[in-house]
């Protein structure tokens, strides 16, 4: 798929056009002009590429696919004048050095025929199997005349739906973009330019993504000439002036072998140069470039087990850097790339970063996706269960984009949500309360956690519990999050019905006949596409969520009652004022503690209040304290909920079936989706404390209660 294809004289493809015959073409292949097994000249160097990484492969299919490929391109060129034959050959030799299997080449050597030639689909079906057919088809650009302006976008998505049931559409498409990356001097340079952003901002990621290293590096220093070539310019020639010094690299190199020697592991030390880009990005992060800033050393091992002592030896021989060290072999990233990754300080102070690694681990961090060959090839002969393709490489963040993509049905949207999507370059685990898991892109929240989970089901959620505690649907989870989603049982009851449904703070009032759904404040916490085309296709379905109410119901003030003035305790200190404190609320038959206060009167607290570890730290004494006979006693407890109407109403009623009397209560104005209730409560008897606090629980829209332990936050 070149940029550059040119084919004078080449009639236009339509309908009705005389096909090849493949079959002569497939002898051809086989026979050549010498003996049977002998391939053409022009693809002995993909031959020899191929199998220094499959020694066993069958050549004689890569024989007559080249065949195919070039007689039916013969007779075009690309703008650089050469026969266009060469870029097939350029992108399968690119695949064959990665350690691609034969399938993949043999697409490869195919993947312009059937967009620029006469040859069909059909056809390669049928002289080339299904699977070569499929990735062939994945790969062929969709026609501008039936397109327009969408054949971009929309050749994008083909390729990525494609890549979702077969990762090594992507590999072809990458490796065909890197040629043509290559040889774009010859294009006009407002073309240069539209091929290169296009290349930086979707091409670029899906090779980190798909952790071909060797194709993104390659990628991202050919579009940083093109896009920004006085840096370019400016990096060259400091690459250049560090060459001619020589790197102190290599020295450091020559003691890490000894000391590896020594320590009798077997390991390989080499030097290696960080790419354009890379230097760019550490000259601007450190200013003035050491030696050693131009490049890492490499050392590589047989087994796992040689990565951790290599680390050791390391860190005992040379002075560490802690804070550099990184362990991705236990934690492997998202992109399957493994590797440990510390720094060291060499003899003259400067920091030498080192990659430690297996040699199998190198060939997956280089090409990564193409070093797993077939993922569909029989494991022992097997075929799949039921007869299904079970892609072990398809990660988390691949699965998420074929969902989302089908939502945005309008090309625009889909592009610009697409290249959003793909910004976001690292990812994070979540773990779901029922055992499972979610992968979500880094800065993820407590709303993408929904709409991953739940689909559209997430437009009634209404909070969620992140590592047991509750939490606001913009909190942003981190890796290794536990979280527990609410979602509400359905629209909203008549009042004193059911559960909540509008959330306090985000859609304001609403009318008790509407069903729950996302506000449009949600759109600010979602940084998962398929949340914001979700959010905001259920806000277009219900614009009356939009509006702004005439007027908000006003959050109850506060209600206080009159106060005792005598506690039921009993202290040793005669006639002193006593009070429990408002921090933790005690009652018995509590283990509590007493300290002398400003004035001589005594504070009662719970042991397990803060407040008796600061006192004791600041050289407080203790003082005895025992509760009297009464069994009355008063508690303050924290409610947390979401909004509802009535919700203030059933909760007091609550209080009141339990038999307490309340004293004073609070309710703060609402913050996003959560509201706090403050009660202080009398009860008759302290045993019926955990019977009140479960009736409050019972109730629709409450999440959580609790005593207080510590001062109301602000």
């Amino acid at each position: 798929m070149s940029p550059e294809a040119n084919s004078p004289g080449a009639r236009s493809r339509r309908r009705g056009r005389t096909s090849i015959d493949l079959r002569r073409l497939g002898k051809a292949a086989l026979l050549g002009p010498g003996a049977r097994d002998r391939l053409p000249d022009a693809i002995g160097h993909v031959a020899e590429a191929h199998r220094a990484h499959h020694p066993d492969a069958d050549l004689l299919v890569l024989g007559k696919a080249y065949v195919l490929a070039e007689m039916s391109h013969r007779g075009q060129f690309r703008k650089s004048g050469e026969p266009y034959i060469t870029h097939p050959l350029a992108v399968t030799l690119i695949l064959a050095e990665l350690g691609a299997e034969t399938t993949t080449l043999t697409a490869s050597l195919l993947h312009d025929t059937v967009e620029d030639t006469d040859v069909t689909l059909d056809q390669v079906r049928a002289e080339f199997g299904d699977e070569v057919c499929y990735l062939v088809d994945g790969v062929t650009k969709l026609e501008k005349v039936d397109y327009g302006a969408a054949a971009e976008p929309e050749t994008f998505r083909k390729m990525l739906v494609a890549t979702g049931n077969d990762v090594r559409v992507m590999s072809i498409k990458l490796a065909d973009r890197l040629h043509n990356m290559r040889t774009l001097g010859v294009m006009r340079p407002e073309k240069q330019v539209r091929i290169a952003k296009v290349t930086h901002d979707v091409l670029i990621p899906l090779a980190e993504r798909l952790g071909v290293q060797a194709l993104k590096t390659e990628l991202e220093d050919l579009v940083f000439a093109i896009l920004q070539p006085e840096e370019y310019a400016r990096t060259r020639d400091v690459i250049a002036d560090k060459a001619a010094t020589g790197l102190s690299l290599d020295t450091i190199a020559v003691d890490v072998r000894r000391t590896l020697r020594e320590a009798d592991i077997t390991a390989e030390v080499v030097v290696r140069p960080r790419h354009f880009v890379s230097v760019h990005r550490a000259r601007l992060k450190r200013g003035e470039m050491r030696g050693t800033d131009f490049g890492r050393l490499l050392v590589l091992v047989g087994e796992d087990a040689d990565c951790y002592a290599v680390l050791g030896e390391l860190h005992t021989c040379f002075t560490p850097v802690i804070s550099e060290f990184k362990d991705f072999i236990a934690a492997p990233k998202y992109n399957l790339y493994q590797s440990l990754h510390t720094a060291v300080a060499g003899p003259d102070g400067a920091v030498v970063e080192v990659l430690i690694r297996t040699h199998q681990m190198h060939k997956v961090a280089e090409a990564g996706v193409v070093a797993l060959g077939n993922p569909y090839a029989p494991v022992d002969g097997a075929e799949p269960a039921d007869g299904e393709r079970a892609d072990p490489t398809r990660p988390g963040w691949l699965s998420r984009l074929l969902e989302w993509q089908e939502s945005a049905t309008d090309p625009d949207t889909f592009w610009t949500t697409l290249r959003a999507d793909l910004a976001q370059d690292r990812e994070i685990t979540v773990f779901l309360a029922d055992g499972g898991m979610l992968g979500l892109p880094a800065g993820a929240t407590c709303v993408d956690a929904a709409y991953a989970q739940h689909g559209d089901g997430a437009h009634g959620c209404i909070g969620a519990r992140v590592n047991g505690r509750l939490a606001t649907l913009s909190t942003v989870l981190g890796d290794g999050d536990t979280v527990h989603l609410l979602l509400a049982d359905g629209p909203v009851q008549e009042p004193g019905e059911g559960p909540a449904a509008p959330e306090a703070g985000t859609r304001g009032a609403q009318s008790q006949e509407a069903a729950p759904g996302p506000s449009p404040q949600w759109l600010d916490h979602a940084r998962t596409p398929a949340a914001r085309i979700a959010i905001a296709g259920w806000l277009a379905a219900n614009p009356e969520s939009l509006r702004v109410p005439e007027s908000e119901p006003r959050a109850p003030g506060a209600v206080t009652a009159g106060r005792r003035g005598v506690a039921n305790v009993v202290v040793d200190v005669p006639e002193a004022t006593v009070r429990l404190a408002g921090c933790c609320t005690p009652v018995p038959p509590d283990a509590v503690t007493g300290f002398t206060v400003r004035g001589g009167a005594v504070t009662v607290h719970r042991d397990e209040c803060s407040a008796v570890g600061r006192m004791t730290a600041l050289g407080r004494s203790p003082i005895a304290v025992s509760w009297g006979d009464e069994a009355e006693c008063r508690v303050t407890l924290y409610a947390e909920s979401f909004g509802r109407p009535r919700l203030l109403a059933d909760l007091t009623e609550a209080i009141a079936t339990a038999g307490a009397a309340i004293v004073s209560a609070n309710v703060e104005p609402p913050s996003e989706q959560r509201v706090r209730h403050t009660y202080t409560l009398q009860l008759p008897d302290a045993a019926g404390l955990p019977g009140l606090m479960r009736a409050m629980r019972d109730v629709p829209g409450v999440f959580d209660v609790r005593r207080a332990q510590h001062e109301p936050a602000s």
